[in-house]
């Protein structure tokens, strides 16, 4: 494995040096101040940008002087997303950066995400739940569950290949219609919501011969897309069981 070029296993200084890394928990030492933490965090980088961090600490209404034990859990995030970016890394890794922060804090660490990726071309690698906010960001997308990759592809062909179509039966439909490439399905009698994955043309054409007309379409969300794929991949795995 190498990154940017080096072996992390050797030269883990060298490798470390391009990379920021916010984890979930957001530890960071309870006994200093913002400042100090600053000044520590900014010894182990060449690169550190302090006007930058100023510019953050203005943004988020971070007083230097507070203690780190004194601040709130979003005000924590605040500060370890700082340490993380000041520094302008070559990689940005966030793990949940988000997660169970209130939706202003959010809102603001997700602004100075879309900066690093905007406006200074760094990459930026983030796992999240949140899809509404993946969608915002991401230009690549990899799903994963139970430690199964079940999707992995550009936000652009996501877009393209998967859609939600409202569709309308002739006649009563007593179970599921049964649609190549559909990857859910849900609804009763003669009204359906399916997401379907691949050409619109081609099923428009199956629909109409086995009764059935698209009342409404456009592009699925991320959110329906993973909840699809995941009750698929479910369903999958109970079939699995039932044939051992």
């Amino acid at each position: 494995v190498r990154v940017f070029g080096e072996d992390p296993v050797k030269k883990p200084e060298s490798v470390l040096k391009h990379i920021g890394y916010l984890s979930e928990d957001r530890d960071i030492p309870d006994w200093m101040s913002i400042g100090e933490l600053m000044r520590y965090t900014s010894a182990y980088h060449r690169g550190w940008d302090q006007s930058y961090a100023d510019e953050l600490l203005d943004t988020f209404s971070l007083d230097p002087a507070k203690k780190v034990k004194t601040l709130s859990r979003d005000m924590r995030a605040q500060v370890a997303l700082i340490c993380a970016v000041a520094h302008k890394p070559d990689l940005l890794i966030l793990d949940e950066p988000p997660s169970g922060l209130d939706a202003v804090v959010r809102k603001d660490i997700l602004n100075a995400v879309v900066r690093t990726i905007s406006e200074e071309g760094r990459t930026v690698i983030f796992s999240s739940h949140l899809l509404e906010e993946v969608e915002r960001l991401a230009d690549h997308v990899t799903m994963i569950h139970q430690g199964r990759v079940t999707l992995d592809s550009s936000l652009e062909m996501i877009n393209e290949n998967h859609h939600c179509f409202s569709i309308r039966f002739t006649e009563q439909q007593h179970a599921p219609p049964k649609l190549e490439n559909a990857i859910a399905i849900s609804g009763e009698g003669r009204f359906w919501s399916v997401i379907h994955q691949g050409s619109t043309d081609s099923f428009s054409d199956v629909l109409q011969r086995i009764g059935g007309e698209i009342v409404e379409s456009r592009h699925a969300t991320l959110e329906e897309v993973f909840v699809s794929r995941v009750g698929r991949e479910d369903l999958r795995e109970q079939t699995i069981e039932g044939s051992k």
